[in-house]
């Protein structure tokens, strides 16, 4: 029997080495010309998703001639819309041929590129090809679960003259988490957040809700392997048009054709990336990450939660890092205390919602060793949740979204400038950095507690908190908050359908150490647009506009309890500055959003 198998295996393979000389003679072989892929214009052959991780994009090979001059469009389906953009030499050369991106899934597409065709003998032509190639249906991984359905499901609303070319990145999540990752746990030191394991849906959409690009993200994205595991998040396009993100203990940097820039691990120093990911105008990243080995006080060893921002060059190195244990209060929990148990970002526990943490739970706990990605107190516990980072050059600062303390601005001395939160609970030192809510006139309005007369009020669980650079100064910034509106008054209402998520814009006077609120949008929408984790605010410059991501909208709420809408339905919305005026606005049905914001396809091919 093993003289007969070894016999099949040699017959095997010889007959694949027929075929293999077969196959190389055909193509040329070691001493035959090389015979290329048929190509459908003047140049080279097509090939559909070139970089593996990006399906929907192809490249047109240069065909050995030197190409220039570029341009692509892609034919819009019937009530589709078109995509269409300019391509650099430099992106020709980078990617040995014509970048092609915007195409449709599971669809023969049409795509018209125009160029500039030179020869060996110096001939220069101008040629536009019509190519029609297929790309696949989109594949997303399955949670296992029965209420998933297809990727984006979007319903169109609105989308005003102007706006149709929008293109949206929507970075969303696969709940529950992901089984082959979810008994990853840090316990040397305790605590921490590795097993932050969730699959992550990253695409772009159209304004007539077609998914035109997403990230085959499972092939850079191990949820079986610690150390490539995590949710993707934290996305921006860079000023080269490029995205960076990051996602566990990794950050990343790729273009969109799928192309690596670089994948890096976080230095041992530090651990968990989630969340924030800021490329600064000092040509450096700032990154939210944990300390991955701290001796506290009381002289236990853990990893903390979600409390350090480190300062990376260029090549990856650490140049500065921001220990908030050591600038803030982490004992601070007035906030904490008001929480709903039942929406702690990591810890959706529907089972619990409603409820609270009393001073007592919060004092045994802080006896016991029970660390990790839990609310309560102290360096190794969901403190502090910093969601945002924003640098400001101006005065070579940081502003942070702690969900769980409030919005401050640090200095590079590691100091506290100011602090845009309720004024209850900050220890001396810090409460004296509280700005003043004032009116149009600057004059100071009357407040008690949490709750101020004049329209004014604090954000609560605040997401994101971002400097609107272009209409800021030295000394007056504009800031664009999304007030998620958990906890709001430091209590939880006695309904919860009473509860609403804002969109905010603040004028902050640095001199004076005033606050104005100037624009607001959501408390009129109420418990429908109500998003009890993540969610995005931020000014568009090209179009003048407040970009407003109600991301989990309908989050864990039955019909009866929702209102009008009931399951889970983000909203993209994009609203005219200094009114509440909308110029698009997409749901998203079924999905659970992190964050979602305009991509530029004419940036990540037009550059050089």
């Amino acid at each position: 029997m093993k003289f007969q198998r070894r016999q099949l295996v040699a017959a095997m393979a010889g007959l694949m080495l027929g075929l293999s000389a077969g196959a190389a003679s055909a193509m040329g072989g070691p001493s035959g010309a090389a015979v290329g892929m048929p190509a459908q214009g003047h140049i080279g052959e097509v090939i559909v998703n070139p970089y593996k991780i990006a399906p929907l994009t192809a490249i047109v090979r240069t065909g050995g001639y030197v190409v220039k001059n570029a341009s692509v469009r892609v034919v819009p389906k019937k009530g589709g819309r078109e995509i269409a953009y300019k391509v650099s030499d430099r992106q020709i050369r980078t990617h040995a041929g014509i970048p092609i991106a915007g195409l449709y899934a599971d669809y023969l597409n049409t795509v018209e590129v125009s160029y500039t065709r030179v020869s060996a003998d110096g001939k220069s032509e101008d040629f536009t090809d019509r190519l029609q190639f297929y790309a696949p249906p989109v594949f997303s991984i399955s949670n296992g679960m029965p209420g998933q359905q297809r990727m984006f499901n979007v319903e169109v609303n609105k989308v005003d003259p102007g706006f149709e070319d929008r293109l949206y990145l929507v970075n969303s999540q696969l709940i529950p988490m992901a089984p082959q990752g979810a008994r990853f746990v840090w316990n040397n030191p305790a605590g921490g957040a590795l097993e932050w394991t969730i699959n992550s849906q990253i695409g772009i959409i159209d304004t007539a809700g077609d998914v035109r690009w997403y990230l085959l993200n499972d092939l850079i994205n191990d949820q079986s392997d610690p150390w490539t595991s995590g949710l993707m998040m934290g996305f921006q396009q860079t000023k080269d048009g490029a995205l960076t993100w990051g996602f566990g203990q990794r950050w990343v940097k790729y273009d969109l054709m799928g192309r690596e820039i670089f994948n890096r691990k976080l230095p041992p120093t530090y651990a968990d990336f989630s969340h924030a990911y800021d490329n600064a105008e000092n040509g450096h990243s700032f990154l939210r990450v944990s300390m991955a080995d701290y001796r506290r006080g009381d002289d236990k060893r853990v990893h903390t939660v979600r409390d350090v921002i480190i300062e990376v060059d260029p090549d990856g190195g650490v140049v500065d890092d921001f220990r908030l244990y050591d600038i803030l209060d982490p004992y601070r929990d007035t906030l904490i205390k008001a929480l709903d148990q039942g929406a702690v970002c990591l810890n959706i526990d529907p089972a619990k919602a409603g409820q609270t943490l009393s001073a007592a739970d919060l004092a045994n706990m802080d006896k016991s060793d029970k660390f990790g990605d839990i609310p309560g107190t102290g360096p190794g516990r969901n403190w502090a949740h910093v969601n945002s980072i924003d640098y400001d050059p101006t005065d070579d600062s940081i502003i942070l979204s702690a969900r769980h303390q409030g919005i401050v601005k640090i200095g590079r001395d590691h100091q506290v400038k100011w602090i845009l939160a309720s004024p209850v609970g900050w220890k001396k030192g810090l409460a004296e950095r509280v700005l003043t809510p004032v009116d149009k006139n600057g004059k100071p309005l009357k407040c008690e507690g949490s709750q101020c007369e004049g329209g004014f009020d604090w954000s609560w669980t605040q997401h994101t908190a971002w400097r609107i650079d272009s209409k800021s100064t030295k000394d007056v910034i504009y800031l664009s908050v999304f007030d998620n509106g958990d906890a709001r008054g430091m209590e939880q209402p006695p309904l919860p359908t009473m509860k609403y998520s804002r969109a905010v814009v603040y004028k902050i006077d640095q001199k004076k150490m005033t606050v104005e609120q100037i624009w607001e949008v959501g408390k009129d929408l109420g418990y429908d647009y109500f998003s009890p984790v993540t969610g995005i605010t931020k000014y568009m410059d090209d179009k003048d506009t407040m970009l407003v991501f109600w991301s989990t909208a309908g989050m864990g709420a039955s019909p009866e309890k929702a209102g009008k809408l009931g399951r889970l339905h983000p909203r993209i919305c994009e609203y005219r500055w200094g009114d509440k005026s909308l110029a698009v606005d997409l749901t998203l049905w079924d999905t659970c959003g992190y964050q979602a914001f305009p991509v530029s396809f004419e940036e990540a091919f037009s550059k050089n």
